[in-house]
């Protein structure tokens, strides 16, 4: 994917700049590749930084409301400090490592309407000029894939994906926002439950996973939400029985008694199989189970975008950011600023 701008610190006549991003869906945890290539305008021009950063749209609640906003989550100096010569071109390439809490944007290929975006910004002349947005598309590591998979087999269905500005308490969570994925229950656990929201936190090792439980109320008093969380190994995915494994998840967060009103309090449970080990994720694996989860869940990716097309999604992505002022950003080692 390559976008062009015409640098406006220069005016007409300036240099101009393509970021290209490599074609394949990038893993959280993994390494974005590309190259910005950067063409000389009608004068020399001293270029004193070319950095890339990483945006994500968020959703946050106030006593307001919900409100919707851009975010950077990461940004990776390419180069800087050079003169670029009229009518020169220099290619700058660049490998961004991407965060490992870096929310899926897809499943299998299909959106899940999360909405990330890569923006350019150079400094030249004194100024600085940030150009138009290219999408970043993610994909799921094998541990999100297996459990996601298992709730398909299960009978439970996708019905929306967001992002929420904030953490969740007593987590290992690093960036300021976590991604929900929002699942409809099999026709026997309806009455029970409304619905069960799940968070992945990934790490070097291996996963948080986050359930919380909209839970349906009784004879004898109102709804209320139920948490709880499991930590996998890396390590341990392909070797556990995950329609088992979930099943077991559920049974225990819909048994669990306490309600809570936020993300501050959760029961733990520690994968008891669990290595600790870290499992390196050059190549998905598991993808035949795919099918689980596009029909076993009524397609826990079908219609996930919440009727964006792709193109769509795209396009939203450069309106969305497009001028916004953005707050909670994160240096190169995913530390906040």
């Amino acid at each position: 994917m390559v976008f062009k701008r015409l640098l406006g610190a220069l005016g007409a006549g300036g240099p101009s700049v393509d970021t290209v991003l490599a074609g394949e869906p990038v893993l959280p945890g993994g390494t974005l590749t590309g190259e910005v290539r950067l063409g000389g305008g009608e004068t020399r021009a001293r270029v004193e930084d070319i950095t890339l950063e990483l945006l994500a749209r968020v959703e946050a609640e106030s006593e307001e409301g919900e409100h919707e906003g851009g975010i950077v989550f990461g940004r990776h100096h390419v180069g800087g400090d050079f003169t670029l010569e009229a009518g020169e071109r220099r290619v700058l390439p660049f490998a961004l490592a991407v965060p490992w809490e870096t929310p899926t944007t897809e499943l299998y290929g299909q959106s899940l309407g999360i909405v990330l975006g890569v923006r350019t910004e150079v400094a030249l002349g004194g100024a600085r000029d940030k150009g138009d947005l290219d999408p970043l598309v993610v994909t799921a590591l094998p541990v999100q894939e297996a459990v996601l998979d298992a709730f398909g087999r299960l009978g439970w269905g996708f019905r929306s994906a967001d992002l929420e500005l904030g953490r969740i308490g007593g987590t290992g969570q690093r960036l300021p926002f976590y991604q929900e994925i929002e699942l409809t229950p099999p026709p026997a656990l309806a009455h029970a439950v409304n619905e069960v929201e799940v968070t992945f936190l990934a790490s070097e090792t291996g996963a948080e996973v986050v359930l919380e439980a909209d839970k349906r109320g009784g004879l004898l008093g109102g709804g209320h939400d139920a948490l709880t969380r499991f930590t996998i190994a890396h390590a341990d995915v392909p070797g556990l029985d995950w329609t088992s494994e979930v099943d077991g998840w559920v049974t225990h967060l819909l048994e669990h008694s306490s309600a809570y009103g936020d993300h501050g309090s959760y029961y733990n449970h520690t994968n008891p199989y669990g290595s600790g080990r870290t499992s390196h994720h050059e190549s998905h694996g598991g993808h035949g189970a795919g099918g689980a989860v596009l029909a076993g869940a009524a397609g826990l990716a079908v219609g996930a975008a919440g009727g964006f097309a792709a193109a769509e999604v795209i396009d939203e992505v450069g309106d969305w950011f497009e001028g916004d002022d953005e707050s909670g950003s994160e240096d190169e080692d995913g530390g906040e600023e």
